[in-house]
């Protein structure tokens, strides 16, 4: 029997006014895993009622209550590991070994949003007055509008909400249809469980049909003070839309159609199994997962074959199985989609290297292919699958160029032995994030996580977090009386 949760308003668990509730569906068995309630612009403004009450006394919250929070709900994650991997895989098709990374990522966002609670916030500045001093002070900015995803649902999930609760504001979450709990109320109850006040965190599930309307009604709200989305740059720029039209400043973490690099330096061996975990690991479903794979001409070949051998001997299917690597995408849609960018690029003139074909429900077997012409869609679309193109290049020039033919910029993976080369060939990718000697997929709570162009705009991550979810107040201080002209 599927389970089911309503809403969480005030700290309550409570219905849609409506009364409506909508499906979970498990993306591998096709079968309901679960039921929420889907609420409408009604309950959102009730959700808003609750953040916008219980604002002053949380950012009134002594910094040393918000840090024990916050360090008691990452123990609280840790501690249900299990759950979680049983959640993942049943509400998006997450492997084991991703649902794991998943709980102590999003663990170690809290526990890095609770060491910012405490962080230095605020500059003393001079003054060209004598006997004046003046302050920087940055302070909470009231309701944030959090959109977390279902891809990397425990992840994002917290990253949607750390860094705005740890500066002081409250949250009404709007969590992905396609994981309501793994994005949404299995945060939150953490979160709860530790000791967050009534009010401070929200969640409000939706049907899908609903999602615009209950997203628009979220923004809207003249209560509501800011913005977090993470998700697809086609809502990234609806959502980007709303706030501006309101004047509420939004952080967007979008879409990437991110390169692995191999030099010919590199060490063939490690560069394949890099390139492989980039492309592959959760079934390519990362914002930072790599679907342009670029090898140097000197070890294109052998670089290939053993790339292609190594994608043919990962075994895709179900999630709960341990020797899973590729597991089912978000639902039969999103494998029939990437069926259709394979198909298209072959119809133009690519070759299939391992994979393709039918896939198999939500599955789809790792693909490969190479000699994808640039007006085949996946050459600039984002494949948001397991897929990915192998080319070759001759110069670090051309491999630079292809990189930045993109309209997005969030990540890169430069495999080189000479870190200095490296270093030379990433000053010249155009995106927020690039790794040397390493692959695409790379998160750390304490650094700077976001892209450039396409890929949307403001930082997670430290004290880049705080600021996107606070303002800065300029406060003096006289120590004398002032002249006055009259």
């Amino acid at each position: 029997m599927a389970i089911h949760r309503n809403l969480l308003i005030g700290g309550k668990d409570v219905p849609a006014a409506s009364g409506r509730t909508a499906e979970d569906v498990n993306p591998y068995t096709g079968e309901v895993y679960a039921t929420v309630a889907a609420a409408e612009a009604e309950d959102v403004t009730r959700a808003v009622d609750a953040a916008h009450a219980a604002f002053p006394q949380w950012a009134a919250t002594s910094p040393f209550e918000r840090r024990r929070i916050f360090l008691a709900a990452a123990d609280l994650l840790d501690s249900r590991i299990e759950q979680a991997v049983e959640l993942m895989a049943a509400e998006v098709g997450g492997t084991r070994g991703w649902a794991v990374f998943n709980v102590r990522l999003a663990a170690d966002i809290l526990r890095e949003a609770a060491a910012s609670v405490t962080a230095p916030r605020g500059d003393v500045l001079n003054s060209q007055q004598d006997g004046v001093l003046g302050f920087a002070i940055r302070e909470p900015l009231g309701v944030v509008a959090a959109f977390s995803p279902w891809n990397a649902p425990l992840i994002l999930g917290t990253r949607s909400v750390a860094a705005p609760l740890a500066a002081g504001n409250t949250v009404v979450m709007k969590p992905s249809e396609d994981a309501p709990f793994a994005c949404g109320l299995f945060i939150a109850d953490a979160l709860v469980d530790a000791g967050l006040p009534p009010g401070v965190l929200n969640v409000v599930t939706n049907a899908r049909e609903e999602a615009a309307d209950v997203a628009e009604a979220l923004i809207a709200d003249e209560r509501v003070r800011a913005v977090n989305f993470t998700g697809s740059t086609g809502i990234g720029r609806i959502i980007g839309a709303h706030a501006a039209r309101h004047l509420k400043p939004a952080v967007l973490e979008l879409g990437g159609k991110n390169s692995v690099i191999v030099l010919e330096d590199a060490d063939v061996d490690y560069a394949v199994d890099a390139a492989a975990f980039s492309v592959f690991m959760n079934s390519g479903q990362i914002c930072m997962s790599a679907d342009r794979v670029q090898v140097h001409s000197s070890v294109a070949e052998e670089f290939t074959a053993k790339f292609v051998a190594k994608a043919a001997s990962l075994a895709a299917g179900d999630p709960t199985d341990p020797a899973t690597v590729v597991g089912p995408l978000a639902g039969v849609g999103s494998a029939q989609r990437v069926a259709a960018l394979v198909e298209d690029a072959v119809a133009k003139g690519a070759r299939v290297l391992t994979g393709g074909g039918e896939p198999r429900g939500a599955v789809h077997p790792a693909t490969v292919l190479t000699d994808v012409p640039t007006h085949a869609e996946i050459f600039y679309g984002e494949a948001f699958g397991p897929v990915c193109v192998v080319s070759t290049f001759a110069t670090d020039d051309e491999a630079v160029s292809l990189a930045n033919d993109t309209t997005y910029g969030l990540t890169c993976g430069i495999l080189t032995e000479n870190g200095t080369r490296g270093l030379a060939v990433a000053r010249r990718i155009h995106t927020g994030i690039v790794h040397i000697n390493d692959q695409t997929v790379a998160d750390e709570p304490h650094a700077p996580f976001g892209g450039v162009k396409a890929t949307g705009y403001g930082r997670f991550g430290g004290r880049w977090g705080i600021e996107a979810f606070s303002s800065t107040r300029w406060v003096t201080l006289a120590t004398g009386h002032a002249h006055y002209p009259f």
